[in-house]
């Protein structure tokens, strides 16, 4: 078969089996998917899961505890009394240690994953001759597209119409300037076989962007057969993305380990001296004592689960930001969240309903020719099945204006012959249509004052007269009057030909107009806005209007929304034009509406407010937004009106377009980094009280726990209640509070005060229940007789109870670092349900025989020793409640 771009569209069509008019049927398009596959590239390839499995124990520490298992093993066999409870306890924890690293790693890739799939592009695509929205994933060769500026190119399409379509080729040809595309044949240069991909001017490739115009396209290759799947090697390494918190804690954990390797090494140097190197090198069971104090002590110090927690936790909130209409592209942007101190938002859709109505006009031309070529000046189409124009919004309040007036069928009746297509800088598009009699109308619709600037003429009934200075001013007296009634106006102009224009360029087309009258249409408020905005001012969030409407109508909507209180918080393009960038920072403060702006006016009110140390949020959805939505701190893209390239570069897309969704997106990233901070506090205190408790112990002469008690409790009692404390809900006061600093640290606020006073008295309570237990089975403490090794086995089993009780009653006080636990008004079930899982494997191991003493020994504990260990472990709750009292009443000076 002939090239696509060296044959006509209809041979093109013919090829492929389509109707250019009709597209695919549904039937044929599923049974070409099945043969096809997916429009999608191949993806680089996933670890195995044997191959994770053993990347979780190259873990210096697990490498750790398996040499000190077999050092444990080859001493008993050496000694003639092998003993391989050490070893199997030892290795089983390590396996399950590494098989939830592995289940963990999972569950956050497909919590990433599905929102992949939320946030998937989507194709406008001929079916059964009716357009529809699909994921461009289920695109087939002969589907029939269609392309607007802002829109990604899905698969690779030979091009079957374009109205003065550019697209952006980049990535493909190195080309940074716009290729403008046709539908017509390309000519072979004399002496060549083959058109340079650059100069194949009909075919739009799978990566490039349309940023101007419109057109439509037959879809001739997809996934792997596309020119952007010869390269898809290149772009299957894709690096997995790493938050700044996540990044900090890696950071944390590796300062961590080095800490604990030299003081490791020290203790181990220290116990050597201590029993004496003569008698370390002719005794191993010394040798084995000194390596596994040294072990515990690493053990100890390591939150071995922070890392995967707080990743688990990050990708948990993020799911469930995507149910409530959010959907989060970068993890990154859960933090920022959090910070956020104002959002720039557009008007249009995300402040209002999008559902325009046109409810008033001001006529000039007779009634019929202004609806009509409202109707005709614009992409909306009416929609006979439905009743009603399907578009956008604005667009189809001009087209339904007109059904109602029972002119529906006008695009068939008068077709398109010539376009200037909507541009924001220019604020207006125009169409040339062929009318009945065979002549050549031109309509220009946009902004009615810039209609009307370019307007020598206007009609009076069916005649048409010069534009007078007098009737101008009139006009914009009526367009202001809409405006402030909360209108959305826009003008409409026209112009006669007697043949179709051989220049359709704006230029040639929008001068010497006659104005044919004025359309005011509504677009309601959303009415949780209003409600939305009020929280995020309690939170300490600023909210900023901007829009491309008529600065009346801005102010209007604003005030009623209660972003301003009068028109001198609002400002124009036009005067921000007017202001330098020194100007605009200092006064960027006195404005909550912004009118009339161009897509690059809001890269300087971005600017404007990061130069004031803001974390700003923005929205929008042409594709003239993206500069701006890159640039701040959180880019918000529209889900439904919003263009692909746009979403590409936002950090959060609203499925629902809606602004109460970035609030409680708001309140969502609030809630999750507190809760890491949470965890993050919970975990890093009980390891800084096993390592307190293991360095005190070895100075003294004894010891306290063996690794694998450790191991039990970061791996039991530390994980389940950690992941718990992760799905807390939000605290009452969360939306009272102002934003966090964005400089702040993780231990910010005092919170490395609060780990280190946390785990010293977590300390004091481990060795205080470990004295009581030997004082109950000697009858009195003797530090001389502890140091030798006699009658501790009881301690060691109360001190093991207290820690792992300890641990279960001071996560219930860390739902909270500083609101009393008593005042906690909701229950955390997932907290409740991992304590008590940890409760039960507790008592499990410490009273089922053959566990009990493979961790502990021949001993059994006594009633009184179990209970004076729970009271030990409860006194966590009252002297917390004392700290937070103290931390509340310092905080608030």
């Amino acid at each position: 078969m002939q090239k696509e771009y060296l044959s006509a569209a209809a041979e093109v069509l013919s090829d492929q089996g389509v109707d250019e008019n009709l597209g695919l049927s549904n039937d044929e398009a599923s049974s070409r998917l099945a043969k096809t596959g997916p429009n999608k590239l191949e993806e680089a390839e996933k670890t195995p899961l044997w191959k994770r499995f053993f990347e979780q124990m190259a873990d210096p520490m697990v490498i750790m505890l398996i040499v000190a298992a077999v050092i444990s093993a080859l001493t008993g066999m050496v000694k003639g009394e092998p003993d391989f409870a050490d070893v199997a306890i030892i290795m089983f924890v390590v396996i399950v240690n590494s098989v939830l690293g592995v289940v963990q790693e999972a569950k956050s890739e497909e919590a990433l994953e599905a929102l992949q799939e939320m946030s998937a592009a989507q194709s406008k695509v001929l079916r059964d001759g009716k357009l529809v929205h699909l994921p461009s994933a289920e695109l087939v060769p002969g589907d029939v597209i269609m392309l607007e500026a802002g829109d990604s190119v899905p698969a690779d399409c030979r091009v079957l119409e374009s109205a003065t379509m550019k697209i952006e080729e980049a990535a493909l040809t190195g080309e940074s300037v716009p290729v403008e595309k046709h539908a017509n044949v390309i000519e072979l240069a004399t002496g060549t076989d083959d058109v340079p991909l650059g100069d194949r001017k009909n075919m739009c490739y799978m990566g490039s962007t349309v940023v101007y115009g419109r057109g439509r396209a037959v879809v001739v290759g997809t996934g792997m057969n596309t020119e952007m799947g010869k390269i898809a090697g290149a772009l299957a390494e894709a690096k997995e993305e790493l938050t700044p918190l996540q990044v900090k804690l890696a950071e944390l954990s590796r300062i961590l380990t080095i800490m604990v390797i030299v003081i490791c090494v020290v203790i181990f140097g220290v116990d050597i001296i201590r029993h004496g190197v003569g008698n370390v090198l002719t005794d191993p069971t010394a040798l084995l004592d000194t390596f596994m104090v040294a072990v515990s002590l690493a053990v100890a110090a390591i939150p071995e689960g922070l890392v995967a927690v707080v990743t688990i936790v990050l990708s948990l909130g993020v799911t469930k930001m995507a149910k409530r209409q959010a959907i989060i592209r970068k993890l990154s942007a859960v933090e920022t969240l959090g910070c956020t101190q104002t959002i720039c938002s557009d008007k249009t859709g995300t402040l209002t309903q999008n559902k325009m109505t046109v409810v008033k006009h001001e006529l000039a031309a007779p009634k019929e020719k202004f609806l009509a070529g409202m109707a005709l000046c614009s992409d909306a189409q009416w929609d006979e099945e439905l009743g009603e124009a399907v578009g956008e919004p604005t667009e189809c309040a001009l087209v339904n204006d007109a059904g109602k007036a029972g002119l529906t069928g006008l695009t068939a009746e008068h077709p398109r012959v010539g376009e200037a297509p909507f541009d924001s800088g220019r604020k207006m598009m125009s169409v040339v249509v062929e009318t009945l009699d065979g002549e050549y109308e031109q309509y220009t619709k946009g902004a009615p004052d810039v209609v009307i600037g370019l307007c020598t003429h206007i009609y009076e009934g069916d005649k048409v007269v010069p534009l007078t200075e007098e009737r101008r001013a009139e006009l914009v007296a009526a367009n202001k009057a809409m405006a402030d009634e909360a209108l959305r106006v826009l003008a409409l102009a026209s112009r006669t030909y007697t043949e179709v224009p051989a220049d359709c360029s704006p230029a040639a087309l929008e001068h010497d107009l006659v104005f044919c009258g004025l359309s005011g249409m509504i677009d309601p408020v959303r009415p949780e806005v209003a409600d939305a905005i009020r929280e995020a001012h309690d939170a300490g969030i600023r909210t900023v209007m901007i829009t491309g409407d008529h600065i009346d109508t801005a102010v209007a909507i604003a005030k009623q929304l209660g972003i301003v209180t009068d028109r001198s918080q609002a400002i124009t393009g036009a005067d921000l034009d007017r202001m330098s960038d020194e100007e605009l920072d200092a006064h960027i403060e006195d404005y909550g509406v912004y009118a009339r702006v161009q897509p690059e006016h809001k890269t300087r009110i971005v600017e404007a407010w990061k130069s004031r140390d803001q974390i700003v949020a923005m929205t929008g959805d042409g594709v003239n937004d993206a500069p701006s939505i890159k640039r701040a701190d959180i880019g918000v893209g529209m889900g439904i009106t919003g263009t692909d390239v746009t979403k590409n570069v936002a950090d959060m897309v609203l499925a629902d377009d809606n602004f109460a969704t970035i609030i409680g997106a708001c309140e969502e990233g609030r809630r999750i980094y507190d809760n890491i901070r949470k965890v993050i506090q919970f975990l890093l205190s009980a390891n800084l009280a096993e390592v307190f408790s293991v360095f005190i112990a070895t100075l003294i002469g004894f010891t306290i726990f063996q690794p694998v008690q450790l191991l039990w409790v970061n791996l039991v009692t530390d994980c389940f209640p950690a992941l718990a404390l992760g799905m807390e809900d939000a605290e009452g006061d969360i939306m009272k509070r102002k934003p966090r600093n964005a400089k702040d640290g993780v231990f910010a606020g005092h919170m490395g005060l609060d780990c280190v006073v946390q785990g010293l008295i977590i300390t004091v309570l481990v060795l205080a229940s470990f004295f009581v237990g030997v004082y109950f089975d000697m009858g009195y403490i003797h530090i001389a007789d502890m140091i030798a090794g006699n009658a501790d086995e009881e301690g060691v089993m109360m001190a093991f109870i207290t820690l792992n009780m300890v641990e279960i009653f001071h996560c219930f006080n860390m739902r909270s670092r500083r609101a009393s636990l008593f005042t906690m008004k909701k229950q955390n079930k997932w907290l409740w349900a991992s304590a008590a899982l940890a409760l039960v494997l507790t008592v499990i191991v410490t009273v089922q025989p053959t566990l009990a003493e493979m961790f502990f020994g021949p001993v059994t504990l006594e009633l009184k020793g179990v209970l004076a260990a729970l009271g030990l472990a409860f006194l966590i709750i009252p002297l917390m409640e004392i700290y937070k009292a103290i931390m509340r009443a310092v905080e608030k000076e």
